[in-house]
């Protein structure tokens, strides 16, 4: 499909590759209950470094997961051994959900060499493919600089002024029910319902049923039908930055250009009593 997406084959393939640094980027949301790195030790793809979403984050603010600074970042990576001339290549234990957004991150910070194992590790399990099982095996450290690119990340004054104004639109990918405010949020304090102005597209309507991708022609119909211009600036928002991701990788997939993420995302907004929300569709 693009240089963003590697199939399972692909991967095997190259197992072992000098040039190849695999992650498993799995997070799951806090209503499901399920530890990710004890998951991790239990079954991965051959060389692969857990790539914890939670640590690799601004633990000073009160959000979730926020992005790291450049310095956190460029630190965590040189110790993973990933850096210049590797071509990272991330998953996650559900197929598609957490690892677009370290697809993502690595994209902000200047690493493009970036790409998404299509179905993830529920694909690479179901076709019995090798895993291996422990700690992450040691690796030997490799010179990674952070390039930060500011136009990929957007704050809540960014997604206000844009509604307000018209100048982008927003694609949010939380279910139709959390985008309608019918289910109550999955965090504290988090109001039910969405942006005035937002459009609804559900992450899982651009995946297959078995977590991989579907035809970069299908993932643009479907930003059409939720009424998304492609031709237009678009800001994805989600829950708290990570599914939309997903939306950013498929808008980077169909050949949408303008294109950032709301970081904060409905955590922040919803958590914000003077922010305007709106319910139903």
């Amino acid at each position: 499909m693009s240089n963003d997406i590697v199939s399972t084959q692909w991967l095997e393939d190259h197992l072992g590759s000098p040039d190849i640094a695999i992650i498993d980027a799995s997070w799951h949301l806090p209503t499901a209950n399920r530890d990710a790195r004890k998951e991790f030790r239990d079954a991965h793809i051959p060389g692969a470094q857990f790539f914890d979403i939670d640590e690799l984050s601004d633990t000073t603010s009160s959000l979730p997961h926020m992005l790291p600074s450049p310095e956190k970042f460029s630190s965590r990576m040189r110790k993973m051994g990933i850096g210049d001339g590797k071509r990272v290549i991330a998953y996650d234990s559900v197929g598609l959900f957490s690892a677009a957004r370290a697809w993502w991150m690595f994209k902000v910070f200047g690493h493009d060499d970036v790409a998404i194992l299509d179905g993830g590790l529920k694909k690479w399990l179901a076709e019995e493919r090798a895993t291996e099982d422990g700690p992450a095996l040691p690796c030997q450290e490799r010179h990674f600089t952070a390039r930060f690119k500011g136009s990929m990340v957007k704050d809540m004054r960014d997604v206000a002024a844009a509604l307000k104004s018209g100048t982008a639109q927003v694609a949010d990918a939380r279910s139709a029910t959390r985008f309608r405010g019918e289910e109550v949020e999955p965090r504290a304090h988090v109001r039910a319902g969405h942006m005035p102005g937002a459009k609804n597209v559900h992450y899982a309507s651009l995946l297959n049923p078995d977590g991989t991708l579907k035809s970069r022609e299908d993932i643009a119909a479907t930003f059409k039908a939720a009424g998304i211009d492609l031709a237009r600036p678009v800001i994805t928002s989600c829950g708290s930055g990570i599914t939309a991701a997903i939306l950013s990788l498929g808008l980077t997939l169909t050949g949408a250009r303008e294109h950032a993420l709301y970081d904060g995302s409905w955590t922040e907004w919803g958590g914000d009593p003077d922010a305007a929300a709106a319910t139903g569709a």
